[in-house]
Formats: structure tokens, C-alpha cells, sequence
């Protein structure tokens, strides 16, 4: 399985000030962290991540971490948590966690609707509303995607996460059976969209704020 690729070197220097300098030399500030390592601070090539997020092999999430330096090594990691200024959308700050091949994780997977369904002839449309699902596997086999057979939908029709399997020893963890696709008419997606827009507005706010170490500008 083929994994992104992404290097990194050693940071000693921490806070705003440290944070700021590396970012004008094109970098960003930071962390790996992993069970049983001590946290180790990074900085990253801006460029290099842009273009590490654009490629194929990123689509499972699944990086392999080189870190320069005396004593330079690889590390298999995924991305916890990525930064960006709210304004200017610049990177800030990148949180990777260490992983291990032969321990399950939980990640996040895009949703992919195959077909056309049969309600779209009759003016129905087709909503998704999770884009995204968890699910619970060894690393080497977390799916690019999770397809959803919408083919034989009617207007009405939803398919909810206890009807969605995936191949092989992969899991999607759920207390609650909630829905993941539906087809509404087009008078019903009128009445929904307002309360959607109204519901969406106040979880907007404070999106961006805080990062790790106090290094925000």
C-alpha cells in the first residue's frame, strides 16, 4: 500500500516569536506525537505539505514522516490536527500522531454515491448528509472511499449507517442508526434549507481559534 510522503526536521526553539521566524522562511511549526515517544517538535516545508495533501496516495490519510537531522528516521503517522489562519488561510501549526500498522485506529472516510436514482427521473433530489463516516481498522486497511449503491432509491427512500458495509475486517462504529443518504422531493428540500442555514451559522464562530504551544500569531 502506498503511503504520502513528507519530511520534516528537528525544532528546538518553541512560542509566537520562534513560530513567527519559521514561518517566514517558509515553514511551519510542529509536533509528533506517539505512545511510548516523547513528543518531538517539528518544522515543515509549507510547499511541501500543499503538496503532499494533493496527492493520491494521501487519500487514506496515511503518511510516511522522514525526520532530518543527526539522527534522521521514518515514522508512519497521520495528521491529528492542521492549523490555518482563518483570514488569510495560511497554514499554522501541524499536529501528527505516530501510528502503529498493527493496531486498529478510527479515521474518517469520504462517502461516494454510485449510480443514478430512479426518483431523480420523478423530480426527487438527492441529499447526503453524512459526506464522511468513521471507521475502525488496521491502518493498511482504511478504504479511499465508501460506496453507496443509490441506484434503486425513490423519493422518500434513505439508506441509514446499519445498511452501509464495507469489505474486509473494517467496522463502522455507531451508538445511533442515523441516516446517511436520503431522496426528498423538491418541496421538501425548499422547507429544509432555511433552518439548515440558520442551525449552521453559529458553529462558524470561533473556527481557527487557539493551536498548540501558544505559537499563533
Amino acid at each position: 500500500m502506498e503511503t504520502a510522503k513528507l519530511t520534516a526536521q528537528h525544532r528546538d526553539a518553541i512560542g509566537k516569536g520562534a513560530a513567527r521566524l519559521i514561518r517566514r522562511e517558509g515553514r511551519i511549526p510542529g509536533i509528533l506525537y506517539g505512545s511510548g515517544i516523547e513528543n518531538i517538535k517539528l518544522s515543515i516545508d509549507t510547499s511541501e505539505l500543499e503538496k503532499m495533501f494533493n496527492s493520491p496516495q494521501y487519500s487514506r490519510g496515511l503518511i510516511n514522516l522522514q525526520i532530518k537531522g543527526d539522527k534522521p528516521y521514518n515514522k508512519t503517522v497521520m495528521v491529528k490536527e492542521l492549523q490555518t489562519d482563518p483570514v488569510k488561510d495560511h497554514f499554522l501549526h501541524l499536529d501528527l500522531i505516530e501510528i502503529r500498522m498493527d493496531q486498529k485506529i478510527s479515521t474518517m472516510v469520504y462517502i461516494n454515491a454510485v449510480g443514478d436514482p430512479k426518483g431523480v427521473e420523478d423530480g426527487g433530489i438527492l441529499q447526503i448528509i453524512r459526506r464522511e463516516l468513521e471507521v475502525y481498522c488496521l491502518p493498511a486497511n482504511i478504504p479511499e472511499q465508501i460506496d453507496i449503491d443509490v441506484s434503486g432509491m425513490e423519493i422518500g427512500d434513505s439508506i441509514h449507517v446499519s445498511e452501509i458495509h464495507v469489505e474486509g475486517d473494517v467496522e463502522i462504529p455507531y451508538d445511533i442508526d442515523f441516516t446517511v443518504v436520503t431522496l426528498v422531493s423538491p418541496k421538501m428540500e425548499a422547507e429544509e434549507e432555511p433552518g439548515e442555514e440558520e442551525e449552521g451559522e453559529p458553529g462558524e464562530e470561533g473556527e481557527g481559534e487557539g493551536e498548540s504551544e501558544s505559537e499563533s500569531e
